[in-house]
Order: C-alpha cells, then sequence, then structure tokens
C-alpha cells in the first residue's frame, strides 16, 4: 500500500552530497539554448545567475523512473504517493560567482514537508536546502519548494492573477518551441515527460501543449535583468510560479527598476496578460 502522502511522521530525510563540473561544454550549451550571442566561455569566467540549475541532476537508471519521467520517489526525496511534482519557486543567495572550470559541490537536506488542502484538494509543500560550494569555499545558499497534489486534470477555469507591472523598463517576447524545451530537458537531465512529450502532456495530464520548464522562464527573467543592467552581479534572486505556461504562445517577460536602483521587479506574463511568474533580484553592493 502506498504510503499515506498527508503523515509524514514516520519518514526521516537523508542529506545529500553531489558533486559536478562546470564545464565550458556546458555553458556554450546554455547559450545556444537561451538563443545567446555569447562570445566564447573561457576558464574562469562567471556562471551567469540560475545557470547553476543545469548541474547536480538526479542520474537514475531508465528501469528506476516512473510513468511521468521523474526517478521513483524516495531516497533523497520523501515517497509522496501525490502524482503531480511542480517546482513552484526558489530563492538563491549569492555569496560569490561559480566559475568556468570549477569542481563545485552541492549539499542538499529537506527542511521541511508539510500537507496542505488546496482548491484542486491535498497537496504537499516541500521545502529543499542547497549549500553550493566551489573551489574557494560557498558560492551558493538556496531553498527550492516542490508541490505535489493528486493526477486530476488541471482545471481550465481563469483564476485571479495579480497586476502586472503597469509601465516595465525591459520586455522581451519569448517563443517557447518543442525544441528549447527538449535541449533545456536534456541540459539539467530532467526526464518529466510533461516538457517534451506532447501526447503525454496532453492527454494523460490535461494540459494544452507542452509546459514551459519554471526554472527556465525564471532563467529568462534573471536574464532580462542581466542584460539591462550591464551584468550587475546579484546578492538574491528569488521566484514564484502563478501559473503554468506552454508552448501553444508566445509570453512575455518584464521587468522594473526598483526606485533605490537595489534590485528589480521581475514578472513573466502569459499571452493573455495574466502574471505566470514573479521574481525579486537584489544587487550586491559596490
Amino acid at each position: 500500500m502506498s504510503p499515506d502522502p498527508l503523515r509524514w511522521d514516520d519518514w526521516t530525510a537523508a542529506p545529500e552530497t553531489l558533486t559536478d563540473r562546470v564545464t565550458l561544454a556546458s555553458l556554450e550549451r546554455m547559450s545556444a539554448t537561451l538563443d545567446r550571442a555569447d562570445p566564447p566561455w573561457q576558464t574562469g569566467d562567471p556562471v551567469p545567475p540560475l545557470w547553476h540549475l543545469m548541474y547536480f541532476p538526479a542520474v537514475a537508471p531508465r528501469s528506476t523512473l516512473g510513468p511521468d519521467g521523474h526517478p521513483e520517489r524516495g531516497g533523497f526525496l520523501p515517497p509522496i504517493a501525490l502524482q503531480r511534482r511542480m517546482f513552484a519557486g526558489a530563492r538563491t543567495v549569492f555569496h560569490r560567482p561559480l566559475r568556468a572550470g570549477e569542481a563545485i559541490r552541492r549539499e542538499g537536506e529537506v527542511a521541511s514537508i508539510e500537507p496542505k488542502e488546496g482548491r484542486s484538494g491535498a497537496l504537499v509543500v516541500v521545502l529543499v536546502r542547497f549549500h553550493i560550494h566551489g573551489e574557494d569555499g560557498l558560492a551558493l545558499e538556496e531553498e527550492l519548494d516542490l508541490i505535489y497534489r493528486d493526477g486530476a486534470a488541471p482545471a481550465r477555469t481563469r483564476t485571479k492573477s495579480d497586476p502586472a507591472i503597469a509601465a516595465p523598463d525591459w520586455r522581451r517576447t519569448i517563443t517557447p518551441d518543442p525544441v528549447t524545451l527538449f535541449r533545456y530537458s536534456a541540459l539539467t537531465f530532467n526526464g518529466h515527460r510533461i516538457h517534451y512529450d506532447r501526447t503525454y502532456a496532453m492527454e494523460e495530464e490535461g494540459y494544452p501543449g507542452l509546459v514551459v520548464h519554471g526554472p527556465l522562464i525564471a532563467t529568462y527573467l534573471a536574464e532580462l535583468c542581466r542584460d539591462n543592467t550591464d551584468d550587475r552581479p546579484l546578492a538574491r534572486f528569488g521566484f514564484r510560479a502563478r501559473r503554468p505556461l506552454f508552448d501553444t504562445a508566445p509570453f512575455e517577460v518584464t521587468g522594473v527598476m526598483d526606485p533605490d536602483g537595489r534590485g528589480c521587479h521581475l514578472e513573466a506574463l502569459d499571452p493573455d496578460g495574466a502574471v505566470a511568474m514573479t521574481a525579486e533580484a537584489s544587487f550586491a553592493d559596490g
């Protein structure tokens, strides 16, 4: 019998330590995936904000994957029986940049498991904390919010949206396509089929098309900030997903500088202009 998704008193999270390396090839592939005309990457170059999300993937044999393409539940993450898993948001503190060529290490822990009752039924919110180290010590601290909920098809009714930025300083139109989503899935070793298997996404999970990865949307927001602030170093970056985006239509990313110039507010807007993701960035002093 599957474990009760709302009871975790008898489950103990085991900490996890993974190692990786910031290769020039991985940075070149991310540049290509984001359709950037970056100069050739050199050893020692800083890794742009959120590009670190392509490192430390969960590596699981094909025989251990579930029907949705995710690794079997259990191990580092709790074996929650609810079918759908969503990346709801994250908060990152940047102590120093990771650099091309570095050997890197990530220490992770499940900080909390919180059962809740949402509009569509039972859900569980899992908070994961990571510390990422480079060769000179701690580089990033990060918290991720994962949401597990039941397998009912997503409601097509429009929910109330946050008001969008009235007069953004920056805006860019993103046209998602299957090749970009496949490439990002490959870079992050993400087997979740909703991002590249249209038949599965529509017929099994009830979506209108392929789902754009939450971390990819957040990366587009971070890139908008970076490109419009002369690559100003960040101290913090946090984002929260509000509603999914799909490959069925273009969407916009917008941003506005804070009045004091110490940070910026960013949003991704769906084709109807509703807010799909919000993000806040603050710049490092100096």
